[in-house]
């Protein structure tokens, strides 16, 4: 049996953040990463553009340089996921039956693709863009392929949609929604791009299900959506969300729900059991208090910070403004906060400019920005969202006022 200090389940952006942040607090104990993946940790967001295009190779995506981990004294324990735990004995035995002890464990497994619920839904040429393995199965079948049909119209829907133009390929994309990016930004912003993507030549279809995928020898040929029509393909990208990776916490009986239950220090239920990333629900300000559960590498990264620091003997709540980002063709989409719940959204500039910020407000406060290549909004919009400051709307919606300018008075 190994024994470890601290037993980090994942290897992605989370998983690897929390073991930096613990060496470079000055964490002396032993430290070992486990995940399922066989490569050293890289970087996810790339998967869906620059990695999918084949503008970054595998080492330009390296969360760091391969040697850094065992210069670290960081045990990469890879090939293998961890399928239960026992909170009482402090042990976590993995898929090839290796039982590890840990004194504190980090549950950073993030998550896995949903996948198609309808006939067809497992034939060959069906993917999804979760891993370095899966964007590999996606390059081999691209040479034979002409048309893809996007499933998703998320940000990693529109991304790979984007990209695959890029690439030469016939795209139609469906969106069971009215809009797409409905569940993360206001209207403003979905109606901007989904024209961008048609300009781009995207065949996109908004409140269309897909019903079955029909193969032809065993392989994709087409999909069939809920109009009865059947539009023809040799690939499917299904990018309609994750389900966390839980299920060893939720067995070993801890507090779950659409995620693993974690307080404002990332501790779960379970004594000694900390989680972060997609996996984790916790409680956020920037929501209203509310326990959410927030899919970005920001989140993943704050996160592991706030563990590290109380692993080390700082309590300090987590208190991280969320963000975001997605490049689509030209354009770099930018988002500072969250946008739910707001009560007025109010243009800065012009969308047919292709650089303008939509700035959401709550009680008069602003709550989150969008911005289109609109660099110098997100970096001032930032503050305001951070501090909740109150502003006058129609200052605010003057780009000739800088943000920073904008404000009437202090939060409360």
């Amino acid at each position: 049996m190994s024994h470890y200090d601290v037993l980090i389940v994942g290897t992605g952006h989370g998983g690897s953040h929390a073991a930096m942040a613990l060496r470079q607090r000055g964490f002396t104990g032993t430290i070992a990463m486990v995940g399922d993946e066989v490569t050293y940790p890289y970087e996810r967001p790339p998967l869906s553009k620059d990695y999918l295009a084949g503008e970054k190779p595998f080492e330009r995506i390296l969360i760091r340089p391969d040697t850094f981990w065992a210069d670290r004294d960081i045990d990469l324990l890879t090939g293998s996921a961890v399928v239960s735990i026992d909170p009482v004995l402090h042990t976590a035995t993995t898929a090839v039956g290796k039982t590890l002890h840990y004194q504190r464990l980090i549950w950073a497994a993030g998550g896995h693709a949903h996948r198609l619920n309808c006939p067809g839904h497992d034939v060959a040429g069906i993917h999804s863009i979760r891993s370095c393995e899966d964007v590999t199965r996606i390059l081999q079948d691209l040479a034979r392929t002409e048309r893809v049909a996007v499933v998703g119209g998320g940000y990693i829907g529109l991304e790979a949609a984007a990209t695959f133009r890029k690439l030469g390929k016939k795209v139609t994309l469906f969106e069971t929604l009215d809009r797409v990016l409905a569940r993360v930004t206001g209207e403003t912003i979905s109606r901007f791009f989904e024209q961008e993507h048609r300009t781009h030549g995207v065949d996109l279809r908004l409140r269309t299900s897909v019903q079955e995928i029909q193969a032809t020898d065993g392989k994709v040929s087409g999909v069939r959506i809920d109009t009865g029509e059947t539009i023809a393909t040799e690939m499917v990208i299904v990018g309609i969300g994750i389900r966390p990776s839980i299920n060893p916490l939720r067995s070993a009986g801890a507090h779950v729900a659409n995620g693993v239950v974690v307080d404002e220090y990332g501790r779960t239920s379970l004594p000694d059991i900390f989680a972060l990333g997609d996996c984790a629900l916790h409680p956020n300000r920037f929501a209203d208090g509310l326990v959410i559960r927030l899919e970005s590498v920001q989140n993943a990264n704050d996160m592991a910070s706030t563990i590290a620091k109380f692993i080390t003997g700082e309590s300090e709540p987590y208190n991280a403004v969320p963000w975001f980002w997605s490049n689509q063709y030209d354009l770099r989409l930018q988002t500072v906060g969250l946008s739910g719940g707001h009560d007025l959204a109010i243009v800065r500039g012009s969308p047919e400019t292709r650089s303008f910020s939509v700035v959401y407000l709550k009680d008069h406060k602003v709550i989150a920005l969008d911005c289109v290549n609109a660099v110098k909004d997100y970096v001032q919009g930032r503050v305001l969202v951070e501090s909740h400051m109150v502003v006058d709307p129609a200052r605010l919606a003057d780009p000739s006022i800088p943000l920073k300018e904008s404000h009437r008075n202090n939060p409360e």
